[in-house]
């Protein structure tokens, strides 16, 4: 042998800095999860109502606005 074979710890080695590599990829590239505020604004409609802060009608017409 002259020297210049690659032995089980460099392919290891390697194939830890790709996987390191890949995983910076994927995070700087992923698409963030946000919520819309329409979908906040929903949220918040059906909070209050559930807690009889508004009435059906005013639940109704507020979700109308939201949705338009």
């Amino acid at each position: 042998m002259n020297g210049l074979t690659i032995g089980p710890e460099a392919w290891l080695a390697m194939g830890a800095w790709f996987l390191a590599l890949a995983v910076m990829v994927w995070l700087l590239v992923r698409e963030p999860h946000r919520r819309s505020t329409r979908d906040e604004a929903l949220e918040t409609l059906r909070h209050r109502f559930a807690r009889g802060e508004i009435s059906r009608e005013e639940f109704e017409a507020a979700r109308r606005l939201v949705e338009s």
